[in-house]
């Protein structure tokens, strides 16, 4: 039996994908796993989004570092209600005006990082990162400080459950942990953790993310935000559709029983210089960052971005 030569014939048995890994080669090896999937070389086929993003393709390095949420900079975001209460301690000891513009920069940096999988990649173990800030930039009055940074660390599995239905392929599960805080004291300290479950389907350039979670309770005395999930709620929707090279998200969550949430739309346009695109981020409700949970605003901003959700 040959195994991993090149115009070997579909007729043969089909090599296992252990034996694909096995070479060297790296135009033999993939022709390998196209016979081991029972594709005949050369077949086209729509590339998944999911399994692109998330390593699912057997011929993927094993360990390796990706981008993960949205990696932006919005030059300039607006907001129709500035939060100043959490600050107005401090502007007070100060002596100051409580002077926040209502015009900022905002940017994220996101990436996580595969530390285990199987052979046939449909198990992974995974380390993620996430900063978002929120940046005086345009406030020369009070020395244009950073009024809000958020970090989340992440530990969790994923699984490719490959299941279809409705035309639907059930590509994504995942199980996890993550901290998000803001590293700040006293009356400005959030911070909450968090176990998740997370799932992915997809149908064509169109992407559906659940994410379902429960939060790790904290003791009074050391519980900065106890009512956060009356704003979050315990879980999100997000959808994502690409055209063309444009790309669009939507993301809802909230507490059914308060009533409040949040919802996000961004769009992403075609490349413009390498991975970098044009991008618009709205957002409405509460929880845009941490320091803002318990806040209903408004927001809009435009920059640029070099990767979506998938």
């Amino acid at each position: 039996m040959a195994l991993g030569l090149p115009g070997a014939g579909l007729a043969q048995t089909a090599p296992s994908v252990a034996e694909c890994a096995s070479i060297e080669a790296e135009s033999e090896r993939l022709a390998c796993y196209d016979r081991a999937s029972g594709r005949a070389p050369g077949a086209r086929s729509t590339r998944s989004l999911i399994d692109a993003a998330w390593g699912f393709d057997p011929g993927s390095p094993r360990y390796f570092i990706d981008t993960y949420h949205q990696n932006y900079l919005l030059f300039a975001r607006y907001s129709d209600n500035v939060n100043t209460a959490p600050y107005a301690p401090l502007f007070q000891a100060a002596g100051q005006n409580e002077t926040l513009e209502s015009a900022e920069a905002k940017f994220q940096i996101s990436f996580k990082a595969r530390v285990w999988t199987t052979d046939d990649r449909r198990w992974g173990a995974w380390a993620a990162y996430t900063q978002q800030n929120q940046w005086q930039v345009y406030n020369n009055e009070i020395s244009r400080p950073f009024r809000e940074t958020n970090y989340m660390p992440e530990v969790f599995l994923s699984y490719r459950p490959d299941l279809e239905f409705a035309g639907f392929h059930w590509r994504l599960l995942n199980f996890g942990f993550n901290h998000q805080s803001n590293g700040r004291s006293d009356v400005l300290s959030r911070s909450w953790n968090r176990i998740y479950a997370e799932f992915g389907v997809e149908r064509g350039n169109f992407g559906l993310i659940a994410k379902t979670w429960h939060r790790i309770k904290e003791t009074a005395d050391k519980d900065d935000n106890p009512d956060i999930t009356d704003y979050y709620g315990y879980g999100s929707l997000t959808a994502i559709y690409r055209r063309g090279d444009h790309s669009f998200a939507l993301m809802g969550r909230g507490n059914v029983s308060t009533g409040k949430g949040a919802a996000q739309l961004t769009w992403m346009s075609a490349k413009l210089l390498g991975p970098i695109r044009a991008y618009v981020q709205g957002f409405a409700g509460y929880g845009e960052t941490l320091i803002d949970y318990n806040w209903n605003q408004k927001t809009i901003g435009f920059g640029v971005a070099i990767n979506d959700t998938l």
